[in-house]
């Protein structure tokens, strides 16, 4: 079974920084979208930002300007960085890695989830 591992949360004031990474356990192939959402207890969890093997991008319209999304396709790895961070960006990110397609029966993977809180 793959694990996604996620890195990068943490505390910080409104205004700074922070970088997630989520890479798997092992490597996968035929990835197709990778892509970190986030959710409040009590509230339902949202895409902030997903990437397609493409390099296509999206995000929720909140974060842009702020966030970047890339990935490296060698490692299997998506990183999210996020400037100019807000109070209303605390959240627990989770890492989402879905693919598969042709020959590959299709997948989705989901991290454990990491905390971020931003303070006024």
């Amino acid at each position: 079974q793959v694990q996604l591992v996620e890195s990068g949360g943490g505390w910080v004031q409104a205004g700074g920084s922070l970088r997630l990474s989520c890479a798997p356990s092992r490597t996968i192939v035929a990835i197709n979208t990778m892509g970190w959402y986030r959710q409040v207890p009590g509230t339902q969890r949202e895409v902030v930002a997903d990437i397609t093997s493409g390099g296509s991008t999206h995000y929720v319209d909140s974060v842009k300007g702020r966030f970047t999304i890339s990935r490296d396709n060698a490692k299997n790895t998506v990183y999210l960085q996020m400037n100019s961070l807000k109070p209303e960006d605390t959240a627990v990110y989770y890492c989402n890695i879905r693919g598969g397609g042709g020959i590959f029966a299709n997948y989705e993977y989901w991290g454990q989830g990491t905390q971020v809180t931003v303070s006024s």
